[in-house]
């Protein structure tokens, strides 16, 4: 199965860096990765040079001008450039577990998307892992208890590993809590709802509401769980001034049976 996993960044090579670096040290290597940049500055291009230069698989950097938070159009550009079976999301400030790829693939089922969590990290632990480029992949749970005692990590269920079975489907039409930092899905399924909604501009909802549509489409969610999280790190709130009107948007989304986006990736210019 061709996969690959779409890292969404924007001005924050630090943490990009470590996140790279967290792939290079995956369990298994048998994917492609591409950088969705939102309109970063230059030295994130630096950053994806260097890994591209080591990493035992394939990094292409997908950029768009500085238009502000335009996350679902860089995501849909992203997807456009990819022929891979199968799509990994996640963030620039997201390090993955030592398997989290592995996971991602073993759990995936036609019919399903994977949707999982992820652990917080403090300010101060963060500051520490982008400065001195802490392999937190590679991290024992005994050293995230550690930092967990020390509320350096909001907390340690999500490192319980637990294998495919029947729980993961028990709730097939789950949509909250559905993130674009760690979720999967077929390629066919985002062509099938057109991609991600990019009418939505500045954070958030842009991931719930193409999670809402693959439900419409008949597509249901597999728990991933317990097996591929993510480490988050701190970051300062986002601004938040266009979300009552994402809001709107879902709760218009909520009372119709929409499938495609209305601004996706048969609307994207120049791909």
């Amino acid at each position: 199965m061709k996969t690959t996993v779409i890292v969404t960044t924007y001005n924050r090579p630090d943490a990009l860096a470590v996140v790279l670096e967290g792939y290079c040290g995956q369990s298994d290597q048998a994917f492609d990765l591409i950088v969705a940049d939102d309109g970063s500055r230059e030295e994130t291009v630096d950053v994806v040079r260097q890994f591209a230069r080591r990493a035992s698989f394939s990094i292409m950097h997908v950029w768009q001008e500085d238009q502000g938070f335009r996350a679902a159009e860089i995501r849909n550009r992203a997807v456009a450039s990819t022929s891979a079976e199968y799509v990994i999301f996640t963030d620039g400030d997201c390090v993955p577990s030592r398997h989290f790829v592995w996971a991602h693939k073993h759990l995936a089922e036609a019919g399903y998307f994977l949707g999982a969590n992820r652990v917080l990290l403090s300010a101060e632990l963060t500051n520490r892992v982008v400065r001195e480029r802490v392999p937190i992949h590679a991290w024992s749970e005994v050293e995230w208890a550690r930092r967990w005692l020390r509320r350096d990590v909001n907390r340690l269920l999500p490192l319980v590993q637990l294998p495919d079975g029947p729980f993961r489907k028990w709730s097939p039409n789950r949509w909250s809590g559905m993130k674009t930092c760690n979720l999967s899905v077929w390629r066919t399924d985002l062509l099938r709802v057109n991609g991600l909604d990019a009418s939505y501009q500045g954070w958030g909802l842009e991931d719930s509401d193409l999670v809402i549509r693959l439900l419409h489409a008949g597509v249901k969610h597999k728990n991933a769980r317990f097996a591929a999280t993510v480490f988050h790190l701190w970051h300062p709130e986002q601004d938040r001034t266009q979300l009552p009107v994402n809001q709107e948007r879902l709760q218009n989304l909520f009372r119709s049976n929409t499938v495609r986006a209305r601004v996706g990736l048969d609307e994207l210019d120049g791909v």
